[in-house]
């Protein structure tokens, strides 16, 4: 198993990006919005906890911030129904803390919000893992103001805009891939020229 990739960040785009690593070896990682959010500028050295994931159609890698991360994705995925893309969705609207609290206070309308979480698999969520989640209760009250960061309280933002989770995320991730981080209100602001731009 790839439990960790560090290395010089090569590329960031719209879902992922690209670590060349000390042995010359280049790894492609899916990440959350909250870990596009927090990377460095390219060419800088990052280091993200990672998780492989093999299917009948491929090898993906996904990447995290920090163990946290990565041990709330494996409790996501371990439920029936709930891919790594449904996965990363909830993380990338959530993030780690909000999304626990969210599973282990079963709060369904919350869950299934999410782009790709119908209300049945937020029912599934909550019945397989609300009591599975205790790990993350100090991250959560440590966290509990955070909910993701600025692209967390952008994509909210755009939200409340009347923009769908996805399209509102994918805008985000797009102005984050363009030109790095910034204040909650700047990437409001890039998303929606792209948004607006088409």
């Amino acid at each position: 198993m790839i439990a960790q990739v560090s290395g010089r960040l090569a590329a960031k785009q719209a879902d992922r990006v690209m670590i060349d690593t000390p042995g010359g070896v280049g790894y492609e990682i899916v990440v959350p919005l909250g870990v596009m959010e927090r990377l460095p500028a390219v060419g800088e050295a990052v280091s993200l906890a990672t998780e492989l994931v093999v299917r009948e159609d491929g090898w993906s890698l996904y990447g995290f911030h920090d163990e946290a991360g990565r041990r709330f994705f494996q409790r996501l995925i371990g439920v029936s129904g709930v891919g790594p893309k449904i996965a990363i969705a909830l993380m990338s609207a959530l993030g780690v803390e909000r999304g626990a609290r969210a599973v282990k206070e079963r709060n369904i309308a919350l869950l299934a919000s999410v782009s790709g979480i119908g209300k049945k698999t937020a029912e599934r969520l909550a019945l397989e893992l609300a009591d599975k989640l205790g790990e993350f209760e100090e991250s959560v009250e440590a966290g509990a103001a955070a909910s993701g960061g600025a692209a967390g309280a952008a994509l909210q933002a755009l939200e409340r805009l009347g923009y769908a989770t996805a399209e509102a995320d994918r805008a985000l991730r797009h102005a984050l891939a363009a030109d790095g981080g910034g204040d909650a209100e700047a990437l409001v602001r890039r998303a929606l020229q792209l948004l607006t731009n088409g």
